[in-house]
């Protein structure tokens, strides 16, 4: 007898198989190529505004961000 989570996953695999008769196999292209990383005006506008914040990390290990303006709070 198949458990609900044995019965979503076979149903998903039965969806998924049919995706494939459908449309055809994913490209994943050559995986031993370097990814091409292009930079678009989308892009240069994320990093001009993430260029504003200085990643920290607190003692217990949690990374947070800070304008690079401010002082950050104090830690208690």
């Amino acid at each position: 007898m198949m458990t609900n989570g044995e019965r979503f996953v076979d149903k998903f695999m039965h969806a998924t198989e049919k995706f494939k008769k459908v449309y055809g196999s994913a490209d994943q292209g050559d995986m031993d190529s370097p990814v091409v990383h292009r930079h678009d005006e989308f892009e240069d506008n994320s990093e001009e505004q993430l260029s504003h914040f200085e990643e920290r990390t607190d003692s217990e290990g949690h990374h947070y961000a800070i304008r690079k303006d401010e002082e950050p709070a104090e830690e208690h």
